[in-house]
């Protein structure tokens, strides 16, 4: 037992040595290469095995043929593993900087493009992320570029809209002035209309940029769906008959929900009005209301006579009209949407300030609107 623990005695003084001196080597190297901090680890291993065997041989008394041969086998046992390390070294370095040349493809137009070679378990986990951080660049650029396409349109859509009433206004203005205007009580019932065009293009601009920027701000409350409907359906209801639409609400579950009734009621009013617009005389303009799982789903069907396929993902986006089936001409001092294209980019704001999803698809004869908004807890 005596023998055993000068032994270990011995080991250990020659392994802590050895021990001490890679950690300053470690230290000293720490911003230097990954494969020489490699190699400064095995040949620190290395040392300490190399250093413990030769102090217990000396202590032991070994002959020098035997010391000779304990040397020689420590010789060719630490020169192998160096020459490992080193291997292992270059390989690790060969996968980092493929790695590192991979990574400068980050968020360029063609994506990662992920090294060739094999790599180790955490290179290759790095890589994942890089690939997966590339993914979400690109789609961060793609959603920027739509973003400003769809400002550049909108101040296009904008810039039109405004030009059109400001020449009658001022036409109209000019002509009370100078005293031509035959029936002056027409020419303000027609000024006033236009004034109240603008501002509800103003006010629906107002609206959507608060909803971009986050600062909507959203009074919850308890209510029933159907409630919200008999609200919209009241509201739209001079218009449906000037156009001579018929409103129907089809199957409208009372079913209740915790939303800012205001602006969901505007949400249903812009529907509604583009439906009804949309939808030729003598058609018919249905809203329903169901409840889906947790979800509660409200949903607008018009007769406008279905949506282009390619239309159908742009149709929340703003600026968007569609073609001149979807757009026909509006009447002054009607309500709802502006006639901006801003109405829908509206809704789908709205309805996601909510936590809940927009969506449109075709149905036979026209398109049905669809919010889905969650349950209100039971």
């Amino acid at each position: 037992m005596k023998d055993l623990l000068l032994i270990a005695l011995f080991a250990g003084l020659g392994a802590t040595g050895a021990g001490l001196l890679g950690w300053v080597a470690v230290r000293l190297l720490r911003r230097r290469s990954m494969a020489l901090s490699l190699f400064c680890v095995a040949f620190v291993t290395v040392l300490a095995v190399t250093s413990g065997t030769l102090a217990v041989a000396q202590a032991m008394f070994l002959s020098g043929h035997d010391l000779g041969v304990v040397i020689t086998v420590l010789g060719m046992a630490s020169v192998v593993s160096l020459l490992t390390a080193a291997l292992l070294g270059r390989q690790v370095v060969a996968g980092s900087r493929a790695l590192t040349a991979a990574a400068r493809t980050v968020g360029s137009d063609t994506g990662f493009t992920a090294p060739e070679h094999p790599l180790g378990l955490e290179l290759a986990q790095l890589s994942a992320e890089l690939a997966a951080t590339s993914a979400r660049l690109a789609e961060s650029r793609a959603r920027a570029q739509a973003l400003d396409a769809s400002r550049r349109e909108l101040i296009a859509w904008i810039s039109h809209d405004l030009r059109t009433p400001l020449a009658g206004l001022r036409a109209m203005a000019e002509a009370l002035e100078d005293g031509v205007a035959d029936r002056p009580e027409l020419y303000l019932r027609r000024i006033r209309a236009e004034v109240e065009r603008l501002t509800g293009m103003v006010d629906d601009l107002f609206e959507l940029s608060r909803i971009q920027a986050g600062a909507l701000s959203l009074s919850l409350s308890r209510v029933s769906v159907y409630d919200l409907v008999d609200d919209a359906l009241a509201g739209a209801h001079p218009l449906a008959r000037q156009r001579g639409v018929r409103l129907e609400g089809r199957q409208v579950a009372a079913e209740p929900v915790e939303v800012d009734s205001r602006e969901i009621t505007r949400v249903l009013g812009n529907l509604l009005v583009n439906a009804i617009r949309s939808t030729p005389e003598d058609g018919v303009v249905a809203v329903s209301a169901r409840r889906e799982v947790d979800e509660v789903v409200l949903s607008v069907t018009d007769g406008c006579g279905g949506i282009p396929e390619q239309d159908l993902s742009r149709v929340f986006e703003t600026g968007w009209r569609g073609s001149a089936a979807r757009t026909p001409r509006r009447d002054p001092g009607e309500g709802g949407d502006s006639g901006a294209g801003l109405g829908l980019a509206i809704v789908r704001g709205i309805v996601e300030a909510h936590a809940g999803r927009a969506r449109v698809h075709n149905v036979t004869g026209g398109c049905c609107f669809e919010i889905a908004l969650p349950a209100a807890p039971g």
